[in-house]
């Protein structure tokens, strides 16, 4: 009996997870795993989305984005430090075309465009000193997924803007080398967030609470 009371009482049914793909990214490993670890019947759905939707009407039971693009009408729980995109190529790829000391400098490299959702190419974001630049590279390659840039530049291909957590091991083995690291601030922390809600599920407040106890470790920073 004790038991089957262990087993009614623990949290199932589906969690529904709406975030940019960078974010799910960063949370996948530090939380959405650990939480199905511990809580097996849980499963978790979460769609990707480079564009900031409106989870009630999309039937999402939470959101995750940076923490200034969170509406002002949902309740918010912030996930670890500050990140930050940072830079990238291979040494050989250094070795061969220069180092860029200053944004500018990207005219004369091979860059990994980025394709927007709306379709328009990412303009590569610069900040030092308050001045602030936006570049619009050029390559021979245009990309809309962050592992496909990733493994251009681990060939040498070109330069790629990435998100630090997203490189960070290529980075520590030396597989990557950073550059223009005094241009690249940081960004907001993520933020999980969800509508205020009367009856939450035990799945829902399982991991609000996972979360809560966790995200202060969580992030790209």
């Amino acid at each position: 009996m004790e038991a089957a009371r262990s087993q009614q009482a623990a949290p199932s049914g589906t969690l529904r997870i709406n975030a940019f793909p960078t974010a799910a990214r960063e949370i996948f490993a530090s939380l959405i795993l650990p939480f199905q670890r511990l809580h097996p019947q849980v499963h978790i759905d979460i769609v990707t989305e480079g564009r900031l939707v409106d989870i009630v009407a999309g039937g999402f039971d939470l959101g995750v984005r940076s923490a200034d693009r969170v509406p002002a009408d949902m309740i918010a729980v912030p996930l670890g430090g500050a990140r930050r995109n940072v830079v990238v190529g291979s040494p050989s790829y250094l070795q061969a075309r220069g180092t860029p000391k200053v944004p500018q400098d990207l005219a004369a490299h091979a860059c990994l465009r980025v394709r927007l959702p709306n379709g328009a190419i990412h303009r590569w974001p610069f900040e030092k000193d308050g001045q602030v630049i936006h570049v619009d590279v050029d390559g021979g390659l245009t990309l809309d997924e962050a592992s496909l840039a990733r493994t251009a530049a681990l060939a040498s291909v070109g330069l790629i803007l990435a998100m630090e957590s997203d490189v960070r091991e290529d980075i520590e083995a030396r597989r990557l080398v950073t550059v223009l690291d005094d241009w690249t601030p940081t960004l907001p922390p993520l933020s999980i967030y969800y509508p205020s809600r009367r009856n939450p599920t035990a799945a829902f407040k399982a991991f609000i609470d996972f979360v809560r106890r966790q995200g202060g470790s969580t992030g790209g920073g």
